[in-house]
């Protein structure tokens, strides 16, 4: 199966924390910059990955993502010609075919119903907080109302699957906000949740302010805290915690040794380390034994294209090494963790024998555990997933 990224770089506003290539007040671009990227997508027929030979991934649906930015700022008409494009390189019939929404741009039920008919069946939000203040201080554009509203009329068009995203770690959070938040969520009944931890980008607004003293985050311990509260009451609303920073509604035909149904396709490829292609300014690919990276600039992206070349700003050659510590990093962020087929199948290499040292060493702390087919985080584990994954590098 073929999974595709399209970068949509173009925003109403930068909000405050944000590092994304994202441009706002470019709007006078969108048309040039979609045709550009239909082009780039002609290109791409030539550089089609082949099939994934690990089961798990073959599996998976092809998938389609259109990220940002703000890609619901797009026409109904210029996202079709998109997908048109796209047909050469992605099954539409079949694919999962995600659409990053602000609720602050999305126009309604007529606006999201046209983007239904045309294919797309994933939305996925960026609500952010249900607190208004703190929208304001983020640079949001919408409210915790409109973000509701937005929710509700993406329910009633009848979208396959509806994410939303949400901070936790704010400016001014404490545990209290946090869990308000939490319970108001899960009173929506919402199938799909993306949970992050606020990371400070050095090249951001919030940064200086946070660094100034202007602006108060909550310290590790709280933020910590944070996730924990949410794995408990996520837990106990009958979610599955199914990746570090996703939880889904489970579906009565879900196995607990496989993804969920209402997982996001596109992003179980990233975790399962397959190859996928990308297409926009800033986008990245990863075709093994090599990831590219394209211009981030919209003009320079446009005139690449025009021009008759790939945009392509880099080319980063990957290793066999980096193969397999990629697989298990990606890998272990899934509750059903690495299994011993997949890292055979897309490594080429018996996980124990690559790996049966680090392996034992970390089973020792308590941070993976282990069967006769796979490898898996601990809840402890979880905690420290990224000091877990440096032991693969």
């Amino acid at each position: 199966m073929r999974h595709l990224y399209i970068h949509i770089p173009f925003c109403h506003r930068r909000c405050s924390y944000c590092d994304f290539n994202t441009y706002a007040n470019m709007e006078h671009h969108i048309a040039a910059y979609v045709d550009a990227l239909c082009t780039e997508l002609a290109m791409l027929r030539e550089s089609l990955p082949p099939l994934p030979k690990s089961p798990a991934a073959a599996a998976l649906r092809p998938s389609i993502f259109f990220g940002g930015g703000t890609p619901s700022m797009l026409t109904p008409a210029q996202i079709e010609r998109i997908l048109i494009a796209a047909a050469a390189l992605v099954p539409l019939e079949t694919a999962e075919i995600s659409l990053e929404a602000n609720p602050g741009t999305v126009l309604g039920r007529d606006y999201l119903r046209d983007i239904r008919s045309l294919g797309v069946n994933r939305l996925s939000m960026g609500v952010q907080s249900l607190h208004d203040p703190t929208l304001r201080i983020l640079g949001r554009i919408h409210t915790a109302a409109e973000a509701r509203a937005s929710y509700l009329d993406a329910r009633a068009v009848g979208f396959e699957s509806i994410n939303l995203d949400f901070i936790f770690g704010l400016p001014g959070q404490d545990l209290a906000d946090w869990q308000a938040t939490l319970t108001e969520v899960i009173a929506w009944d919402v199938d799909h949740l993306a949970l992050y931890s606020l990371i400070l980008e050095e090249n951001t607004p919030l940064y200086a302010q946070v660094t100034a003293g202007r602006v108060q985050i909550p310290d590790d311990d709280l933020t910590a805290a944070m996730y924990e509260l949410a794995m408990d009451l996520l837990d106990k609303a009958g979610y599955r915690h199914y990746e570090i920073s996703n939880w889904v509604r489970p579906q009565p035909d879900d196995r607990p040794d496989a993804p969920p149904r209402l997982a996001c396709h596109h992003n179980l490829a990233y975790w399962f380390n397959s190859d996928y292609l990308a297409a926009g300014a800033g986008a990245h690919g990863h075709l093994f034994p090599q990831r590219y990276a394209n211009i981030r600039s919209i003009d320079g992206y446009i005139a690449a294209v025009q021009a008759g070349h790939r945009p392509i700003a880099e080319t980063i050659p990957l290793t066999p090494a980096d193969l397999a510590a990629e697989t298990m990093m990606m890998g272990l962020r899934l509750d059903i963790g690495v299994s011993f087929e997949h890292f055979a199948a897309r490594v080429g290499d018996d996980l124990i024998e690559h790996y049966g040292t680090t392996l034992h060493e970390l089973m020792q702390h308590g941070l993976i555990a282990m069967d006769d087919r796979r490898v898996w985080l601990t809840e402890r584990g979880r905690m420290v997933g990224n000091h877990v994954f440096a032991h693969f590098l």
